[in-house]
C-alpha cells in the first residue's frame, strides 16, 4: 500500500541528516504518546500499536486505543493484528531456512520442486525460479488472481496454484514490475512440497518460534480464537471507500487461508519488535534470556535485502515530495528504497480494515513497526514518518496533514470520475435484450471457477461459489449490463455485462469494478465467464 514517490534532495539537507546520525539508543519524544492519541482521535482511528528497536534493543512496544469500536478492551503490546503483505518477508525467511539447509536454492526452477506447476506460457513454466516467485516480475498483471482468496475462499492452496495456468500474462516474463499475491501462495505450496509440512506449520516451527514471536499465528482460526485481537474497521458508507462513518467489518471476510503466505500472518507489537531484531541482526537476535538465536544465515539476509526489480518512482504532490525516494526496488519480500538519503528496507501490508507498516534502517540499526485496525492510512504512515524523522534528526514535518491532502484529492478524483461516467451514460435506460430468466445459469472463468446466477421471480441473484459470502442481487443498468449489489455492503460493487452471440444467446460475461479507486485485489476486469452447459 505504500505510495511510490520521486524527488531530488538538496545537498544541505543531506549534510544535515548525516550530521544528525544518532550514536546512542533514543526514546521517542516526551509528547509522542499525546500526539499519537490526538491524531487517532482527530481521524477516528480505533486502535494502533507501535514497536521501535535500536541497537538490538526494544525501545518501545505499546498499544493505543481499542481493539473494536463499541468495546472497552484496549490495544496492548500483545494484541495481534493481521499483518497483510508485510508477512511476505516471513515467507521469504521460511524459504531462506530451506536454502540454508541445502534443500532448495534461490534460483532452482519451481517445476523441479512442484512438478505439476504450470503458468500460462510453457516457456515461463520451465524458467520460473524460486526467486521469481518473490519479486513481482512474472508478467502477471497487478493483483492478478486475487479473487481466488479475496475476500474469502473455499479453495485449497494447491487448487489455487493449479489455476495459475489459466491466467493470461499482461507483459512478457521478467520485463518489469507488477505486484502480485498469488505467486506467494505458490511459494507456500513449494514449502509444503519440499518439507511435507504446510506453510502454516513450517513457519510456526522454523521462523516464529526461534524468532520469539510467541503470540503470532499463521492460521486465521487461531487468530479468531485469541481474545486479544484487533478487529478490522473501514469507512464504506460514501460514494467511494474511505468516506463515511467508521464501522466494524466482518473479520472472517478479509482473506482466504489459501492466500496466507502472501498476507495471512497475524502478529503483535512485541512480536514485531523481535522480528525487527532478527532482521537487523542479519538473521540472529538475542532473546530475553540473553542467548543468541539464529533464525537464518547472514548470507540469506543479504540475499533477501538485495534489490532484484526496479520499481517505478512517480512524482508525489506538494509536501509529500520531500519524502520521495531517489530509487525504489523490490528484493525478496522487501522494498529497498531510500528516505532522506538513508537506505530503508520496508514493506506495507493491508487486508480489508487493517494496515501494517515496517521500516528498517540498517545503517542506523533501528526499525519501526506500526499496526492499525482501520484504513486511515494517512495516520499510520504520517506517524511513522514523524517518528522516523525524530531518529534521523530531520526537520519536524506534519506528515499526517501531507497524507491527508493527498488522500482527499484521490477520493475527490474518484468521485469526479464517477460523476463523469454518469454524465456520459445514456439518458434513457435501454431494456434487457432477453427475458430475465435467460440470464440465469452457471458460468465459469478458467482461473476463477464457477458462479451461479439465479432468477428469483424476475430478480437476478449472483453467487461467487468459491468465495463464501460474495453474493448479491443484480440491478439492471442499461441493455445487458447490470450492477452487483452485494449482500455485504463493504464489498466493491461491479458492473456485469452479458455478451450475446449472433443467435442472441449469452456467450460470455465480463465484469468491471465501478469505483475508479477500488483496491486492485478486486480484479473483476480479469474475469471472462462462459456458460457452463448442463450435463
Amino acid at each position: 500500500m505504500a505510495p511510490r514517490r520521486s524527488h531530488p534532495f538538496a545537498a544541505t539537507l543531506a549534510m544535515l541528516l548525516v550530521a544528525g546520525t544518532a550514536s546512542a539508543t533514543q526514546q521517542p519524544s516526551a509528547d509522542f504518546d499525546a500526539h499519537v492519541n490526538q491524531a487517532m482521535h482527530d481521524a477516528g482511528v480505533p486502535g494502533l500499536s507501535i514497536a521501535v528497536v535500536q541497537d538490538g534493543k526494544v525501545v518501545m512496544a505499546r498499544g493505543y486505543g481499542v481493539r473494536k469500536l463499541g468495546s472497552p478492551e484496549k490495544v496492548d503490546a500483545d494484541t495481534i493484528f493481521p499483518t497483510g503483505s508485510t508477512g511476505k518477508a516471513i515467507t521469504a525467511a521460511a524459504l531462506a531456512v530451506l536454502v540454508d539447509e541445502g534443500k532448495i536454492r534461490w534460483d532452482d526452477k519451481v517445476i523441479d520442486h512442484i512438478p505439476w506447476f504450470r503458468m500460462y506460457d510453457p516457456w515461463v513454466t520451465n524458467e520460473m525460479t524460486v526467486r521469481d516467485l518473490l519479486v513481482h516480475r512474472s508478467g502477471l498483471g497487478l493483483g492478478a488472481g486475487d479473487l481466488m482468496f479475496v475476500p474469502s475462499s473455499s479453495r485449497s492452496r494447491a487448487d489455487t496454484v493449479r489455476a495459475l495456468r489459466y491466467i493470461k500474462p499482461a507483459t512478457s516474463f521478467r520485463s518489469g514490475y507488477a505486484y502480485d499475491n498469488v505467486l506467494y501462495s505458490v511459494a507456500g505450496q513449494l514449502i509444503e512440497e519440499v518439507t511435507g509440512q504446510t506453510w502454516e506449520q513450517f513457519v510456526k516451527e522454523r521462523v516464529l518460534k526461534p524468532a520469539g514471536m510467541a503470540s503470532s499465528v499463521t492460521e486465521q482460526s487461531a487468530r479468531f480464537a485469541n481474545p486479544n485481537r484487533a478487529w478490522p474497521h473501514a469507512r464504506t458508507g460514501g460514494r467511494v471507500r474511505g468516506m463515511g462513518d467508521q464501522h466494524v467489518l466482518d473479520e472472517r471476510k478479509t482473506l482466504g487461508d489459501n492466500g496466507a503466505p502472501a498476507g495471512g500472518l497475524s502478529s503483535s507489537a512485541n512480536d514485531l519488535s523481535h522480528w525487527m531484531q532478527v532482521q537487523l541482526g542479519h538473521g540472529t537476535w538475542t532473546n530475553d534470556a540473553g542467548k543468541q538465536v539464529k533464525v537464518f544465515s547472514e548470507d540469506a539476509s543479504q540475499q533477501m535485502w538485495t534489490p532484484v526489480v526496479v520499481m517505478p518512482t512517480p512524482k508525489w504532490p506538494g509536501k509529500l515530495a520531500e519524502a520521495a525516494p531517489k530509487f525504489s526496488s523490490y528484493a525478496l519480500g522487501w522494498n529497498v528504497r531510500d528516505y532522506r538519503g538513508e537506505r530503508v528496507i520496508e514493506h506495507g501490508g493491508a487486508i480489508f480494515g487493517v494496515y501494517t507498516y515496517i521500516a528498517l534502517f540498517p545503517d542506523r540499526n533501528f526499525g519501526v513497526a506500526f499496526q492499525m485496525n482501520s484504513e486511515d492510512v494517512q495516520v499510520m504512515r504520517g506517524l511513522a514518518l514523524e517518528l522516523i524523522d525524530q531518529y534521523l534528526g530531520a526537520p519536524k514535518t506534519d506528515w499526517i496533514s501531507a497524507f491527508n491532502g493527498f488522500l482527499d484529492a484521490r477520493m475527490q478524483g474518484g468521485i469526479a470520475a464517477l460523476d463523469a461516467a454518469a454524465k456520459d451514460a445514456p439518458k434513457a435506460m435501454g431494456k434487457p435484450t432477453l427475458p430475465m430468466s435467460s440470464y440465469a445459469g452457471r458460468y465459469a472463468d478458467p482461473w476463477y471457477g464457477p458462479i451461479a446466477i439465479t432468477d428469483e421471480k424476475g430478480a437476478l441473484r449472483v453467487d461467487f461459489l468459491q468465495n463464501p459470502g460474495l453474493t448479491g442481487h443484480l440491478e439492471h443498468v442499461h441493455y445487458d449490463t447490470f450492477r452487483t449489489v452485494w449482500d455485504n455492503p463493504d464489498y466493491e460493487q461491479a458492473y456485469m455485462t452479458f455478451g450475446l452471440d449472433p443467435q442472441g444467446r449469452i456467450d460470455q460475461v465480463t465484469m468491471q469494478a465501478i469505483s475508479p479507486i477500488a483496491d486492485f485485489s478486486w480484479d473483476f476486469q480479469d474475469l471472462l465467464f462462459k456458460p457452463v452447459q448442463a450435463k
